[in-house]
């Protein structure tokens, strides 16, 4: 799945966005305030809808009048993905359109709707389609690439109108597109770290999947690597060896009291380190290196602002990494406010967000003739931005 288009009607400081062409790995940078931790919350949001409904989903984030953009409050949230997606052996290009409403204050899904082309030619065929809570999905895709063939549609209504169509349909074989798309929003992972929260011991038992959106658990997924995909491990004790100094082993232990911690070893000592006594970018590699390394990646990942607690040195390091990762078939999204972790990233790689009255847009840097000359002729993004190169949003 590589998400390639991303559209947002009235959502928060998004009044009208559009970003089309979107890469593997895409790097945002801005001034805080201009709305890239805006832009992750949509995957965030689309995920709460999934997990539990669009009610929930926007009272948690203030009620619908919070989230509509300001003095467009009687209008309607649109958010529209469109992304590539294998479907019954074959690659297609899928839209997935969701239209929210509220009516006599109560929230609705005014309309969703998940399309894709049967044929090269002609337009998009609405697989999926749903009206405040009424619609139908169609039932044998498997026989969309016969243009001439009638395809099934199964009319159902939904429990209530503010859930998504995707979720109650999508836990159903025979809806492809549908369960296809639901299984990739719920393996979309935000990160957020917080060192504070990954340090200390933990309970031993507890969830040990994947790494949470904090890092609270990173002693229990790490427990799980070591003794589950012990080969996995190892690769990232070598990636810790290659990138941070001194570290020649980790290994998690479970306390006499059941709980589980980390123990460091630095080669110059006999004794190792426990986690609480170990530099927080230490901490903060071995967390983004356990994602990254995941036996079950994800499809999506948003990282928020990685330089923060490590040393500039390692962020081109990092960096290469989060490239590696996307370039396995998966996408990664990266908001930053450092110029060193903005030297290693590609022309094509980085965008930038301004506010124009009172309103957010996005620029990509390839557009820009007089940066796209820059790069050409060897110079590193993050000069560039510290250069005021990048529209409105100079670090200065």
């Amino acid at each position: 799945m590589r998400i390639e288009e991303i559209r947002l009607q009235n959502y928060k400081c998004y009044k009208k966005l559009k970003i089309s062409r979107i890469p593997a790995m895409a790097v945002f940078v801005g001034a805080n305030g201009t709305g890239k931790s805006t832009l992750f919350d949509v995957f965030g949001f689309l995920k709460h809808c999934l997990t539990y409904n669009v009610n929930k989903a926007v009272q948690s984030r203030g009620g619908f009048q919070e989230l509509v953009s300001r003095e467009h409050r009687g209008e309607t949230i649109i958010i529209e993905i469109k992304f590539r997606l294998n479907i019954t052996g074959v690659e297609r290009l899928v839209t997935y359109y969701l239209e929210i409403a509220e009516i006599d204050k109560s929230i609705i899904v005014n309309r969703e709707i998940l399309r894709y082309k049967r044929g090269a030619h002609g337009s998009p065929y609405h697989f999926l389609d749903y009206k405040a809570g009424k619609g139908y999905a169609i039932t044998n895709e498997e026989d969309f690439t016969k243009e001439n063939e009638e395809l099934t549609k199964e009319y159902r209504e939904l429990e209530a109108n503010d859930i998504l169509a995707i979720k109650g349909l999508g836990q159903f074989q025979k809806f492809k597109a549908a369960n296809a798309f639901r299984n990739l929003i719920e393996n979309w992972h935000l990160s957020d770290f917080h060192i504070n929260k990954a340090r200390g011991t933990k309970d031993a038992v507890g969830y040990d999947e994947h790494l949470s959106v904090s890092g609270d658990n990173l002693q229990l997924v790490a427990h799980n690597l070591f003794l589950n995909h012990k080969d996995i491990f190892q690769k990232i004790i070598k990636k810790m060896q290659e990138r941070v100094p001194g570290i020649s082993s980790i290994e998690p232990e479970t306390t006499v009291d059941g709980r589980l911690l980390l123990k460091f070893q630095d080669g110059s000592f006999k004794d190792p380190f426990i986690d609480k006594y170990v530099s927080d970018g230490t901490i903060k590699m071995f967390a983004y290196l356990v994602m990254l390394f995941d036996p079950h990646p994800h499809p999506l990942l948003c990282v928020e602002e990685p330089e923060n607690q490590l040393y500039p040195h390692l962020l081109t390091e990092l960096a290469e990494e989060f490239r590696l990762y996307s370039r396995h078939g998966d996408q990664v999204f990266v908001s930053t406010h450092s110029p060193d972790f903005l030297n290693a990233m590609e022309l094509e790689e980085v965008f930038w967000l301004e506010k124009r009255d009172g309103f957010t847009e996005i620029k990509r840097a390839s557009d820009d003739e007089q940066i796209s000359a820059y790069m050409l002729d060897g110079d590193k993004m993050g000069y560039l931005w510290k250069q005021g190169f990048l529209g409105r949003v100079n670090p200065k």
